[in-house]
């Protein structure tokens, strides 16, 4: 079991073409992705060439390559100026799951596609993050695929560099998946999104939450764990030092009077039964503890 993404999920890369389309389409296809086709209209019928002789056709539209493929999971490298229409296009399609790495997409365009996608069954994720891996089957972004292997932890977080971290310094336990959901101030795949498909999965033993200042997203993820979750639960809130009312890397990472805050959120996370760490490591030693625990 894994969430959004397994060995089954059959992907293709909306910009395959462009330089970091075709840069990670090499990464995914290394790591064992079945990457089925590539969109992009000018170069629709074309096929391109990767490593170890695998081959992938390119088509004009996402409808032509889910007709022709079976895809059920598209990868989005799409500039930002182009990403709205990129992205409406799979939901139109009827795009099982979208997973935007773009970053940079403007705030309005986020949020059309993301209004576009209501009442749908598409699920997006991102944009502006790292996306989806269920190592060992599948890896729908650009997460490195050899710093970790399968296991029973699951993994939200907002922020690339500590989804990286944080598979790192547990890969010894290894995870069912891991899905980066982006900092952006408008996401689609939310925190409380993930935390409920790792309850339900039986393969997920323990679940590791990392967020960020600004909004109030920990804070409802926290009550949504005191109510729903029995599963153990790790966080970690990047931003502890942050000065108020400065963006801080995340375009959704700002901080106004006390809402919003690092220490707010830890409140609000330890109030629900979580346990929350000082620094990434020391929350990776928390969820260590918690999966020796679970051994015995």
């Amino acid at each position: 079991m894994a969430i959004f993404l397994n060995s089954d999920s059959k992907v293709i890369v909306q910009g395959m073409t462009g330089s970091e389309g075709m840069k990670h389409t090499t990464r995914m296809l290394a790591s064992g992705t079945q990457i089925v086709g590539g969109v992009n209209p000018r170069k629709a019928g074309e096929v391109v060439d990767f490593p170890e002789g695998k081959q992938v056709t390119v088509y004009g539209t996402v409808a032509e390559a889910m007709e022709a493929t079976g895809a059920n999971v598209s990868v989005v490298f799409v500039p930002p100026a182009f990403a709205k229409s990129a992205v409406i296009e799979a939901i139109d399609a009827k795009m099982p799951l979208v997973v935007i790495i773009t970053e940079g997409i403007a705030v309005r365009d986020t949020a059309e596609f993301f209004n576009y996608s209501k009442g749908t069954d598409t699920r997006l994720i991102g944009p502006n993050c790292p996306g989806v891996i269920t190592p060992g089957q599948s890896n729908a972004g650009i997460i490195p695929a050899d710093i970790s292997g399968p296991g029973r932890i699951g993994l939200v977080s907002k922020s690339g560099t500590l989804t990286y971290q944080m598979m790192y310094e547990l890969k010894d336990f290894g995870f069912s998946t891991a899905v980066g959901i982006g900092g952006d101030p408008i996401i689609g795949t939310t925190h409380i999104d993930c935390l409920e498909a790792f309850q339900n999965d039986p393969e997920t033993d323990a679940i590791v939450m990392i967020g960020e200042i600004g909004g109030d997203a920990e804070e409802r993820a926290a009550a949504y764990i005191q109510e729903h979750v029995t599963k153990p639960v790790v966080g970690y809130v990047a931003g502890f030092t942050a000065p108020e009312g400065k963006t801080m890397g995340h375009a959704g990472a700002i901080v106004t009077g006390s809402a919003g805050t690092a220490e707010a959120k830890k409140v609000a996370l330890e109030a629900a039964g979580v346990k929350v760490g000082k620094t990434p490591s020391e929350t990776a030693e928390l969820m260590r503890e918690i999966m020796e625990g679970l051994k015995s």
